[in-house]
């Protein structure tokens, strides 16, 4: 009953922010609107780069824009009003705000498939909007908090003899970010069979005509729990306890398995949050501070 609540909160664009309100677009950052990143299938996929107007740090912060594996105005707004863009660019972060699509188009591994391909054109144009491109963090929050984890962990070479230029990239980033996430779909608060509803996140058409075990091994795939398969980069998840949408659990597990591979983990609980909380401007501070210790340079 609790996964079933996403297909009707999440897609509703129910998100109660009440922190920041809108309009502080030409005081804290300046922004590039809708650059296409790539062109696939015929559908020109952008992103959006909000540059500090002062105190810029040289540093970059990927913002994976998606609600409920969606991106779209809705989401946008529910960024704006937390703040995000206002906090991370009065840090000095120059903010590249990538959409990796949505559902109703594209399966979750074709939109990590589109985020990697923004994060090569980020580090392609690093020089443009000088910033360090060894240097990158990345954020993102529910569906962008699980489609950037699964990003994270099953990172991508660069190949430096590829004809393309953003192919000669990898994709790995220095430190991650990340709001009450999914990230097992296998194991969704005790309910072994959640992944039976978001069956067109898994494959085009949805689930008719494939196997249990075909579904079971498609949600294994893109569950960023199950695809730890290295050290990552350090990570920071933040997560309320009375969250109605995204069990607790599924954060307490990435950490966990984090840390059994090796890698450092953090997981902040937010007494009473929910999905999300009316504050929730106050631990996109929290998430700046803590970015700022991983990716400025000692």
């Amino acid at each position: 009953m609790v996964f079933r609540r996403i297909a009707w909160i999440l897609v509703l664009g129910i998100f109660p922010w009440s922190g920041r309100a809108l309009g502080a677009e030409n005081t804290v950052y300046s922004r590039q609107r809708n650059i296409v990143y790539e062109v696939k299938d015929g559908v020109g996929l952008i992103l959006d780069v909000f540059k500090p107007t002062s105190g810029k740090n040289g540093l970059g912060l990927i913002d994976t824009l998606s609600g409920s594996w969606y991106s779209e105005h809705g989401q946008l707004k529910d960024h704006l009003k937390a703040g995000v863009f206002d906090t991370f660019c009065s840090h000095g972060y120059t903010v590249f705000m990538i959409r990796p699509g949505s559902r109703t188009k594209y399966t979750a591994e074709e939109m990590v498939a589109n985020l990697k391909t923004g994060i090569r054109w980020v580090k392609e144009h690093a020089g443009e909007y000088a910033i360090d491109p060894e240097r990158l963090g990345i954020m993102g929050a529910s569906a962008g908090g699980h489609l950037t984890l699964l990003t994270v962990v099953t990172p991508e070479e660069g190949r430096p003899d590829a004809g393309d230029p953003l192919l000669q990239h990898d994709t790995h980033v220095k430190a991650v970010a990340v709001f009450f996430p999914p990230t097992d779909f296998l194991d969704w608060g005790g309910d072994k069979h959640a992944y039976g509803r978001l069956g067109d996140l898994f494959f085009k058409c949805g689930l008719q005509g494939h196997t249990e075990k075909e579904i079971e091994a498609k949600a294994e795939a893109v569950s960023p729990a199950l695809q730890v398969k290295a050290t990552p980069p350090p990570m920071l998840i933040i997560h309320g306890d009375a969250d109605p949408t995204v069990p607790l659990q599924q954060s307490r597990l990435m950490v966990d398995t984090v840390k059994k591979a090796g890698g450092s983990a953090e997981l902040i609980v937010k007494k009473g949050g929910g999905h999300p909380w009316p504050t929730i401007y106050e631990e996109v501070e929290t998430m700046a501070r803590w970015f700022d210790k991983r990716l400025k340079a000692e």
